[in-house]
């Protein structure tokens, strides 16, 4: 596994993303942009197994390009969603080819995007499932 980005923002409270994306130019968007909504970043170039990078970083969502070197997005969304201490870590999955990856079976992701993707709407999900996984954390 190759670590390509860690941006630390040196907040307290500030939501911290962990993402696997494999396309330079796009992991390096990515960090800008979540650098402006405030948010810690940590992006992998690649990942075999996603557990023990979780394990490391404590993230409060995860996101994964379906299409990586090693293993697919899909794969490292089910290790998150069948292991009891991280199933309800939010997952957001994406990829260029839906029709192929929805043929494929039912990782367990809170959420598909299709790329591309409109950056407002990927900053308004990841917020929005921020916000349920908080909820949802303080209930129970």
């Amino acid at each position: 596994m190759s670590k390509i980005e860690n941006v630390d923002f040196n907040y307290l409270s500030a939501p911290k993303l962990l993402v696997v994306e494999n396309d330079l130019a796009l992991a390096d968007m990515l960090s800008e942009l979540f650098l402006y909504y405030g948010f810690d970043c940590i992006i992998y170039h690649d990942a075999e197994e996603i557990l023990p990078l979780i394990e490391t970083h404590q993230p409060d969502l995860v996101l994964l390009d379906f299409l990586l070197s090693i293993v697919n997005g899909g794969e490292l969304c089910s290790q998150i969603k069948k292991n009891t201490s991280t199933s309800k870590l939010p997952v957001i999955l994406y990829s260029a080819f839906p029709k192929v990856l929805m043929s494929l079976g039912d990782y367990g992701c809170d959420l598909f995007i299709s790329k591309p993707f409109d950056l407002d709407y990927l900053i308004d999900q990841i917020k929005s499932l921020l916000a349920a996984n908080f909820t949802q954390n303080k209930v129970t």
